[in-house]
């Protein structure tokens, strides 16, 4: 039969579906990095996905992932990556690679310091490398159980080394929004944005609902959207979209 001429397996730790092509620019830090708020030392999550197709289209897509959080009473650390990577017959269409690393130190109830660094490959939209350091202040405008919102801004630099050869660095203005609002005991509502404000300007943003199952398990559907003021040659469409569906394991 036909039908049986197409074998799809997902194995769902954690899946990215309905994904278009994106640069997976991860400026919109939406990690829990409060140190006042945290109930304990520790916490993290770490995810991963499989997907194969064969058949008349034979493809397959990767995904991984893991945030990492250390707290003491002022103080917050946190690192985080991802790699994921696509192929349609024996081609590869997609691959990202992006390692990262952020802390917080609370001046007091409200006002805080961070710095935050990372690094992403991204070759199909045109970056062999894109370095990224940034630091400043911030400022918790709400801190209560059920709505959570800070902001922040500082200066910062990047530096890209762009797939077709050649390579840039930027002086930028940072800026960035982190709102997350508990809907019910087990929902949660998230909303980010990040600006890289230059010559070549920047904008990050993430959509997304997290639903808790368990102590250790939750569901997370998310849309991030990054707009490239003067994207590569190799990749010149200015936005790109990605929407993931996301299964997660809390350590």
């Amino acid at each position: 039969m036909k039908s049986l001429n197409k074998l799809s397996v997902v194995l769902l730790l954690s899946g990215g579906a309905l994904c278009h092509q994106a640069l997976a620019d991860n400026n919109v830090f939406t990690v829990m990095d409060d140190p006042s708020t945290a109930k304990k030392t520790f916490d993290g999550s770490a995810s991963a996905g499989y997907l194969a197709q064969t058949g008349n289209t034979t493809s397959s897509s990767l995904t991984a992932n893991t945030n990492m959080t250390w707290y003491q009473p002022n103080t917050a650390y946190s690192l985080w990556g991802n790699a994921s990577n696509t192929s349609s017959n024996d081609e590869r269409s997609s691959e990202t690679y992006q390692v990262g690393g952020r802390t917080r130190y609370n001046l007091n109830e409200y006002d805080y310091l961070f710095g935050q660094a990372s690094w992403l490959s991204d070759r199909f939209n045109g970056y062999d490398g894109r370095s990224f350091l940034a630091a400043g202040y911030g400022r918790q405008l709400l801190n209560g159980p059920v709505h959570s919102l800070r902001v922040e801004a500082g200066p910062g630099v990047r530096y890209d080394d762009y797939h077709d050869g050649g390579h840039d660095t930027t002086a930028l203005a940072y800026g960035a929004l982190s709102y997350q609002w508990q809907l019910t005991d087990t929902t949660k509502f998230i909303q980010g944005v990040s600006v890289l404000g230059s010559d070549d300007t920047t904008v990050n943003s993430e959509t997304g609902l997290q639903v808790a199952i368990n102590q250790s398990f939750s569901l997370k559907l998310a849309y991030n959207v990054t707009w490239n003021q003067n994207p590569p040659e190799s990749a010149p469409d200015k936005t790109d979209t990605k929407t993931t569906i996301m299964l997660s394991y809390a350590m």
